[in-house]
């Protein structure tokens, strides 16, 4: 386990199969289980805003891939997401991607 600053690095107790996506499941399926696992965890405890909380958990890394096929063209990415670029800049300000 690497120790930095006190801290442990998660990515240590990973081993590399686990870090292979099985390129037969598709997205739906992955946020599927991943919410089903959410459920699990919540056991029982209430929850509110959860469709403010999955979006801001999943369009920074969406927008930051967009970004890199694109080679951080923002017209480029904003058509590929299918937003215009005045909101793609806006989420771009708003998740400190700028």
């Amino acid at each position: 386990m690497t120790i930095e600053n006190n801290t442990l690095d998660p990515m240590d107790d990973l081993t590399m199969d686990s870090l292979v996506i099985n390129r037969q499941q598709s997205l739906r399926d992955h946020v599927a289980a991943a919410m089903q696992r959410y459920f699990q965890d919540l056991d029982g405890q209430d929850t509110n805003e959860l469709y403010s909380l999955v979006m801001a958990e999943v369009e920074p890394p969406l927008i930051e891939a967009a970004m890199k096929y694109t080679r951080n063209n923002q017209s480029k990415t904003a058509a590929l997401l299918g937003l215009n670029r005045g909101t793609l800049r806006k989420k771009l300000k708003q998740y400190n991607l700028l």
